[in-house]
C-alpha cells in the first residue's frame, strides 16, 4: 500500500498527481509515512487565485472537521496509483450531490466502481485518506468503507466524481466513475450516542462538582442538653456577639422537648437572659433610625445646594440668551448654548421634582404623626386649636407653592412667545415641562382640597368640644348651687329650735331633695355606682395576697404547707405572718382547700388551690 517510488521523489515541476494536487491546494506534498516530499516547499507558490488552501489527505484534522465548501473551486489533478489511475471530473460541471451527514459518520458509500475492482484496489485508493477498519463490497459495483476516524470521511469525499481506470486497459469492465457519499451505519450511530452520553455524564459531573463547591456549608449539629452545655449556653446568651447562635441552640432544645421539672429553672433563666436583649435591640434600632434621619437631612441639604447651583447655571444661560450677548455668538456657538440650556433645565427640573417629593413625604409623615397622637381630655381645646393653626399654615404653604408653579408656567409661556423661530425640539421640551407642571398643579390642588376637608372636620370637632365644655361648666355650676342650698338649710336648722315633727319632716324632705339632685347630677357624669358587697376579703392587700397565693399554689399541684407559702410571701413582704395567711385561706373555702398528707409522724397539712372547681359550685 505505498505509492509509486518515482512519484515520491518527483520535483515540483513534474506533473506528479499527488504533488500537483497538494501544490494547487497550498499544502506540501507528503508521502504515506508522513514525511514531506519536498523539503523547501513554499505554500505561496503554485496557488491559484480564489483557491482555499485545503489538504484533504492530511490525517488528524479533528474529530468532526468542517466540510469542504462546495462554492469554493478546488483544482483537481490526475492521480496515479500503483494499479490504477484517477482522472478528475470536468471543473465546469456542478459538484456531486451528497446526502445529509449522519451524526458520528465514519462510513462512506462508494459507487461506480469498475466490475473488475477488488478490495486490494479499494484499499490502495482510499487507504491514503486514513486508516480503514472494514470494507463491505457488493457484487453490483459499489461498496461501503468504514474508517477509523470521522475526519477521514471528508478526505474520501474529495475523490467523488473521479473517473477510475485500471492500468492502461480501455475495457468497459476496467473503467468507472466514482461516487462517494455519506452512509448511515448503526455502528457509527451507536458509537456517537455512547460518546454523547459520556460527554453528558462528564457535564453532569462537572455541574454537580460546581454546585457542591458553591453550596453553603451545612450548619454544625446541635448538641443535646446537659448541665455543662447549659452553663456554657447561659454565658453565650449573655454575650452580644454570640447571642444569635446561642438562641438557635436554645430554640432547638425547646423544640426537642428537653425541658423537664429538674431543669425548668435553668431554661427559665436562659429565656430571661434572652428577654434582656430586647432593650439592647431597641436601642440599636433607635440609633440606626437616628443615623438614617441624619443621612436624610444631609442628603436634603446637599440636594438643595445642588438645585441652587443648577438655578444659577440656568440664570447664566438665560442671561447669555438675551439679545445684548446673543448677537455676538456664532451660529455653532448658539446651537451649543441652546443644547446646553435645555440639558441644564431638564436636569434642574428633575432635581426639583426629587426635592419636592422628599419635602412632600416629610409633610405626609408629619401629618400622620399628628393624626396618631391622641390628645388628652384636659388639653383637647388647646390641641384642636394647634391642629387648626397647623392646617392653616399647611394650606398657606400649599397656596404659595401653587402660585409659584403658576408663575413658572406663565414665564415659560412668555419665553415661548418671545422665541418666534421655535423648533420642534424646543416645542417638545416646553410641552413636556408644561405637562409636568400641570400634573404637579393637579396634585397640589387635590392635596389642597383634602387639607380643606380636614380643616373643616377639625373645626367641627373643635366646636363639639367647646359645646361639651360649656355643658360641663353648667353642670358644675348647678352642683355648686345645690351644695350651697344644702349648707344654708343645715345652718338654718342648727340656729332654729325644733318646731315639731311636721317642720322636721319638711326640712328632711328639702335636704333629701337637694341630696338627690346632687347625686343625680354626679351620676350623670360618673355613671351608676357599684354596690360594695361585704365579703371575706376586706382590703386590697388581702386581694393581692389571694392572687399571689393562687398563682403559687397553681404551680404546685400537690399542695404546699403554710410555712412554705409564708416563706415565699416573706420574700415580698417581711411583715406577713403565718396566722394572718392561714386565717385568710380559711375564709375562702371555695378557693383553697386544706388536706392531710403522709402517715404517722410524717403527717402534714397542705393547702391546695381549688378555684376552678369552686367556681362551678358557686
Amino acid at each position: 500500500m505505498t505509492m509509486d517510488s518515482n512519484s515520491m521523489t518527483m520535483p515540483m515541476s513534474d506533473p506528479n498527481p499527488w504533488a500537483a494536487a497538494m501544490n494547487n491546494m497550498g499544502m506540501p506534498p507528503i508521502g504515506m509515512t508522513g514525511q514531506p516530499l519536498i523539503p523547501d516547499f513554499d505554500p505561496n507558490l503554485g496557488m491559484m487565485a480564489g483557491i482555499t488552501p485545503i489538504n484533504p489527505m492530511m490525517p488528524g484534522l479533528g474529530i468532526v472537521p468542517a466540510p469542504v465548501s462546495q462554492d469554493v473551486p478546488v483544482m483537481k489533478e490526475i492521480i496515479h496509483c500503483k494499479s490504477c489511475t484517477l482522472f478528475p471530473p470536468n471543473p465546469n460541471l456542478p459538484p456531486p450531490a451528497t446526502r445529509e451527514r449522519p451524526p458520528g459518520c465514519k462510513t462512506v458509500f462508494v459507487g461506480g466502481l469498475p466490475e473488475n475492482a477488488t478490495e486490494q484496489l479499494i484499499m490502495e485508493v482510499f487507504g491514503q485518506c486514513g486508516d480503514i477498519t472494514a470494507i463491505r463490497k457488493s457484487k453490483k459495483n459499489f461498496c461501503h468503507i468504514r474508517f477509523a476516524e470521522e475526519g477521514t470521511v471528508d478526505k474520501a469525499l474529495f475523490l467523488s466524481g473521479y473517473r477510475i481506470r485500471l492500468g492502461s486497459s480501455t475495457d468497459k469492465k476496467d473503467t468507472g466513475r466514482l461516487h462517494v457519499d455519506f452512509a448511515q451505519a448503526r455502528d457509527d450511530l451507536y458509537e456517537w450516542e455512547c460518546r454523547q452520553r459520556m460527554l453528558a455524564r462528564e457535564e453532569r459531573h462537572r455541574r454537580r462538582m460546581e454546585e457542591d463547591r458553591l453550596r453553603p456549608p451545612s450548619p454544625p449539629p446541635i448538641v443535646h442538653y446537659s448541665e455543662h452545655e447549659c452553663s456554657q449556653l447561659g454565658d453565650k446568651i449573655k454575650d452580644d456577639g454570640k447571642f444569635p447562635e446561642a438562641v438557635r441552640v436554645l430554640l432547638t432544645w425547646l423544640e426537642r422537648g428537653e425541658v423537664n421539672r429538674r431543669n425548668a429553672n435553668n431554661f427559665y433563666s436562659m429565656i430571661q437572659s434572652s428577654n434582656s436583649h430586647i432593650r439592647r435591640l431597641i436601642g440599636e434600632k433607635s440609633q440606626h433610625e437616628k443615623e438614617m434621619e441624619e443621612a436624610k437631612d444631609k442628603f436634603k441639604t446637599a440636594l438643595a445646594g445642588i438645585v441652587a447651583q443648577f438655578e444659577q447655571i440656568v440664570s447664566v444661560f438665560q442671561a447669555a440668551s438675551k439679545q445684548k450677548a446673543w448677537d455676538h455668538f456664532s451660529k455653532a456657538q448658539r446651537k451649543n448654548l441652546d443644547m446646553w440650556r435645555k440639558q441644564v433645565e431638564e436636569i434642574r427640573n428633575m432635581h426639583n421634582e426629587q426635592l419636592m417629593g422628599i419635602r412632600r413625604e416629610e409633610e405626609m409623615e408629619m401629618s400622620d404623626d399628628d393624626m396618631e397622637d391622641v390628645p388628652d381630655s384636659k388639653d383637647s381645646e388647646d390641641s384642636g386649636v394647634s391642629q387648626a393653626e397647623a392646617l392653616k399654615e399647611e394650606n398657606d404653604s400649599l397656596r404659595c407653592q401653587l402660585d409659584a408653579y403658576r408663575n413658572e408656567v406663565e414665564l415659560l409661556k412668555q419665553e415661548q412667545g418671545k422665541n418666534q423661530p421655535a423648533r420642534s425640539e424646543e416645542d417638545r421640551t416646553h410641552s413636556q415641562q408644561l405637562s409636568f407642571l400641570q400634573q404637579a398643579l393637579q396634585g397640589m390642588q387635590k392635596q389642597l382640597l383634602k387639607m380643606r376637608e380636614e380643616l373643616k372636620q377639625r373645626e367641627s370637632e373643635l366646636e363639639k368640644s367647646l359645646e361639651d365644655k360649656r355643658q360641663l361648666k353648667s353642670q358644675v355650676q348647678n352642683l355648686k348651687e345645690g351644695l350651697q342650698k344644702l349648707q344654708s338649710t343645715h345652718t338654718m336648722q342648727l340656729e332654729t329650735s325644733k318646731p315639731g315633727d311636721s317642720g322636721e319632716e319638711s326640712s328632711n324632705q328639702t335636704a333629701e331633695g337637694t341630696l338627690s339632685s346632687v347625686v343625680s347630677c354626679s351620676q350623670e357624669k360618673r355613671g351608676p355606682t357599684e354596690k360594695n358587697s361585704t365579703g371575706p376579703i376586706h382590703s386590697e392587700r388581702e386581694a393581692l395576697l389571694v392572687g399571689i397565693i393562687s398563682t403559687f399554689l397553681h404551680v404546685h399541684p400537690f399542695g404546699a404547707s403554710i410555712e412554705y407559702i409564708c416563706s415565699y410571701l416573706q420574700r415580698l413582704d417581711t411583715k406577713i405572718n403565718p396566722g394572718e395567711v392561714e386565717a385568710l385561706l380559711s375564709r375562702l373555702p371555695c378557693t383553697f382547700r386544706q388536706e392531710l398528707t403522709g402517715v404517722g409522724a410524717s403527717l402534714e397539712k397542705r393547702w391546695n388551690f381549688c378555684g376552678f372547681e369552686g367556681i362551678k359550685s358557686t
